[in-house]
């Protein structure tokens, strides 16, 4: 009863400039699909964050330029408005409670079929987990999980990480820690926008 949210919020997405304007004149926006994704297959937006999301494509840019690719050639945000609608919300603790029986059913699976458990991956620059197979894996079952049993799918998924270098000795914070939306359902989002600089002489509401 409490696991909709009914509220819009604002997400950000990093990309190349490009791509930016051409989603804002009405081009479809692609979903991520890739195996090692945070949560799961869908089109990802960082939630109120800006910064974050220009500084991935930033980042994002370089690595790529290091492997003599030129996916982003100026980096860019695009701002959406989005309509979380049946959330799969890690942020609410229903949802965390469910992950150690999904897990236990993904492990049953793999067993069955003699296959090696995913794992998540630590790069080697990096102590986070950035390749996360398994997490793809359990929300991907999950999602499906619900769909066979109440016969509703989640039209998005939502969760906080803690991401990056302390801030300070024995911080409790990390320097990108975030919240990350993942939508499933297209129609969650409901406009896209170019995000506007601050006018200086007012303040913002």
């Amino acid at each position: 009863m409490y696991s909709k949210s009914h509220n819009l919020i604002i997400g950000f997405h990093g990309c190349d400039r490009s791509i930016r304007d051409a989603i804002v004149m009405g081009a479809p926006m692609k979903p991520s699909t890739n195996p090692y994704d945070w949560l799961g297959s869908g089109f990802y937006f960082w939630e109120n964050g800006l910064v974050r999301a220009m500084s991935f494509a930033c980042e994002k840019q370089l690595r790529d330029q290091k492997a003599g690719k030129d996916t982003i050639k100026e980096p860019a945000v695009l701002g959406a408005v989005i309509d979380l609608g049946h959330c799969l919300d890690f942020i609410n603790s229903t949802y965390l409670s469910l992950l150690g029986e999904v897990y236990a059913h993904l492990e049953a699976l793999y067993r069955n079929f003699n296959i090696a458990m995913p794992r998540n991956i630590v790069t080697e620059k990096s102590f986070d987990l950035l390749l996360r197979y398994l997490d793809y894996d359990v929300v991907e079952l999950m999602v499906n999980l619900q769909e066979k049993k109440c016969n509703e799918t989640f039209d998005s998924v939502r969760g906080v990480f803690w991401e990056g270098n302390e801030p300070y000795p024995n911080a409790g914070f990390r320097e990108k820690n975030h919240i990350q939306i993942c939508v499933r359902n297209p129609n969650c989002i409901k406009g896209f926008f170019i995000p506007r600089e601050t006018i200086a002489e007012h303040k913002i509401p």
